[in-house]
């Protein structure tokens, strides 16, 4: 029979054999960064490298529909093993926000690198590229002198004439909401109603289905995000003989301006390398960052010392509105009862 004193120190040995494998785990995973995107991959990967090679942090990446990593993060819970979350549109930032998976920010990096206004006051997202959706329209259909509003679209004059996207669409009901924050929600109401009466189709398909529609002749205006345009412009022969065709007014010149918004990224709420979720989130608002999003991405930076692409400064300067992007998340929901009333499907 073994002595008692053997047995313990058989039996500790043991168990510190198997622990050692674990301590060694975590030390590795201390080195890698897990990133929900609901980007695609193409316009975030060749980044995720670059930061890799800086920082030797190693990044495993999971894309998919903004809405059903949203739904993930919340079925995971504790046990996630997301570090942070990157989507689209100021709308779904506040989504994840109330959704308790994004954890408040610290970091004077950040601070300095995203104005105030693309990030939220509580440091839980910011904005790591931006976007306008201006009035798109036909060159040779359209004289451009006789544009000037989003809300001058609601005129007779272009009663079949538009196309847009559905009322599920959140670029569009941002767009609304921004109209909620800035004129009021019965302007916002008359502003839907118009529309919707001067659609010349039911709404169908994306943005760029609705400047082919432009081109096709089925409508002579869109309102569309201006990175789609631009990587048609940047793409296939056929892409760029569509887009051709296009041109871009920015509309309010003389008011609250065009409507502006953002893709952006958070740390989860129970991200297991917190630490190097901030170095990324850091490392995607840096200057090289910026200038490959707006190169590659045809997307506005968010930083105003870096410039936009020659595409994106072909369209021509523009007033933006200065709406705090959180409160589009505020008004999200009104703004889908808005649409919802005036039959925007």
């Amino acid at each position: 029979m073994m002595p008692p004193r053997l047995s313990w120190l058989i039996s500790a040995t043991a168990a510190l054999a198997v622990s050692m494998p674990v301590m060694s785990s975590s030390l590795a995973a201390s080195e890698e960064v897990n990133l929900y995107s609901a980007r695609q991959e193409s316009l975030i990967k060749p980044l995720l490298e670059d930061f890799t090679k800086e920082t030797g942090i190693e990044v495993r990446l999971l894309t998919g529909k903004a809405d059903s990593l949203l739904q993930r993060l919340r079925q995971e819970g504790r046990n996630s093993p997301a570090d942070v979350l990157i989507t689209v549109d100021a709308a779904r930032l506040h989504q994840a926000q109330e959704a308790d998976v994004l954890q408040a920010v610290e970091s004077d990096v950040l601070r300095e690198n995203v104005p105030e206004r693309y990030r939220d006051p509580e440091g839980m997202w910011f904005g790591l590229s931006s976007r306008a959706r201006p009035i798109l329209y036909h060159k040779d259909r359209v004289d451009p002198d006789e544009l000037s509003t989003y809300e001058a679209l609601t005129d007779e004059q272009w009663e079949d004439r538009i196309c847009i996207r559905s009322s599920s669409n959140v670029y569009n009901q941002s767009l609304v909401a921004a109209m909620v924050a800035t004129e009021g929600a019965e302007a916002a109401q008359d502003w839907a109603t118009g529309i919707v009466d001067n659609m010349a189709r039911p709404p169908q398909g994306g943005d760029r289905d609705q400047i082919r529609a432009v081109a096709d002749g089925v409508c002579d205006i869109a309102i569309a995000n201006t990175y789609y345009l631009g990587l048609m412009l940047d793409g296939e022969d056929d892409d760029r003989e569509v887009a051709e065709q296009i041109g871009v007014f920015w509309p309010n010149e003389d008011g609250r301006g065009t409507h502006v918004n953002i893709s952006g990224a958070g740390v989860t709420a129970n991200a297991p390398n917190r630490d190097n979720a901030i170095r990324l989130l850091e490392f995607l608002s840096s200057t090289e960052a910026q200038e490959w999003y707006a190169e590659v991405n045809q997307e506005y930076p968010i930083r105003d010392d870096v410039p936009a692409s020659d595409i994106l400064q072909g369209f021509g300067e523009f007033k933006a509105d200065d709406i705090e992007l959180y409160r589009l998340g505020n008004h999200n929901a009104e703004a889908v009862r808005i649409m919802d009333r005036a039959r925007w499907r």
